[in-house]
């Protein structure tokens, strides 16, 4: 059984994601992000290699090791109260530290990744999973999360791409969406959810989107909920 998915996002008017283009360069509220965040339930949360790279605090992991890892799951700390969940497919990250903000960093690999990057996981105390050989299997690994850590919710957190690929595979049941009074208004930036530009097959297949509740926040920041009602995916 998957845990239930919230997709929480703070955009602009225009749909984007990135605050630091928009206009006014003041309007976005981090502190009212997070105590939607809190309000929403908290716990743990899921983002994507870019957004995970953003906190990591290491250079380099050793090119080779000479242990051989199994490819299943290595979870250092099972019993936390919230973690934090990256999916970095290739074994990108350089992490350097074990937690973010107290949660338990997990990464979702694939079975391609070296033994060399998962024995410097090791070495950072950060727990991994594997969920598919060459590309994620986003839904075997919410499956696996919530299987080996008891995890019944999550909190989907972007970037925009990761965002799509969970609508897309019908994965998502709730938007949160803290709508700021600015626009980026320039082409290139990731929008709340992201996919492939000309694929017509990549269109979500959903039934319907339901408001759930709307609040009007401090400074004109509007709070929207929506329902996902998913078409079942064969």
């Amino acid at each position: 059984m998957k845990p239930h998915i919230i997709c929480h996002m703070a955009s602009s008017l225009d749909g984007r994601i990135l605050p630091e283009r928009w206009t006014p360069s003041d309007a976005h509220s981090h502190a009212a992000y997070e105590d939607l965040h809190v309000r929403l339930g908290g716990g743990s949360w899921i983002v994507g290699r870019v957004t995970g790279q953003e906190f990591a605090k290491g250079d380099t992991y050793p090119a080779q090791t000479d242990e051989r890892l199994p490819r299943i799951s290595w979870l250092p700390n099972k019993s936390a109260d919230a973690y934090g969940i990256v999916t970095d497919a290739h074994g990108k990250i350089v992490w350097g530290r074990s937690d973010v903000g107290g949660d338990p960093i997990v990464v979702v690999l694939t079975e391609q990744v070296s033994d060399a990057h998962l024995a410097g996981l090791r070495a950072d105390g950060v727990g991994y999973i594997f969920a598919g050989k060459d590309e994620l299997d986003l839904r075997q690994a919410l499956v696996i999360l919530g299987e080996e850590l008891g995890l019944d919710r999550l909190l989907l957190e972007g970037g925009g791409h990761l965002n799509g690929a969970f609508l897309r595979a019908g994965l998502v049941d709730e938007v949160s969406l803290m709508l700021v009074p600015a626009i980026d208004g320039i082409g290139g930036a990731p929008a709340v959810f992201d996919g492939p530009a000309t694929d017509a097959s990549a269109i979500p297949a959903m039934k319907r989107l339901t408001l759930e509740s709307h609040e009007v926040l401090d400074n004109g920041i509007v709070w929207l909920r929506y329902r996902i009602a998913n078409t079942p995916i064969s």
